[in-house]
């Protein structure tokens, strides 16, 4: 399995209403944040791309902008424009 199917798997089981940092993700997986970045780059458009988020909480700009009303649509906490890390964070059990 690449580590571009392993960031794959690891996105498209954060639940709606929840997200994970790059660096969260990377550590799932065995690989640093940004490549977690690079690897989201290159998945379809169908995977949820969205709720991977910067560690601060700040939602990613590609896509023409429209991740915090994806995300707002799903019902994650947010605080302002960001995430609300504290409530919102997805924890993979082992």
């Amino acid at each position: 399995m690449t580590v571009v199917d392993e960031v794959r798997d690891a996105v498209c089981s954060i639940p709606a209403g929840a997200v994970a940092s790059y660096g969260d993700v990377g550590q799932r997986v065995g690989v640093g944040a940004r490549q977690v970045g690079r690897a989201m780059s290159l998945l379809d458009e169908d995977v949820p791309w969205w709720r991977v988020v910067y560690a601060d909480g700040t939602p990613p700009s590609c896509h023409g902008g429209r991740a915090p009303a994806l995300l707002r649509d799903e019902g994650t906490p947010m605080r302002g424009a960001r995430v609300d890390m504290t409530r919102a964070r997805h924890h993979w059990t082992p």
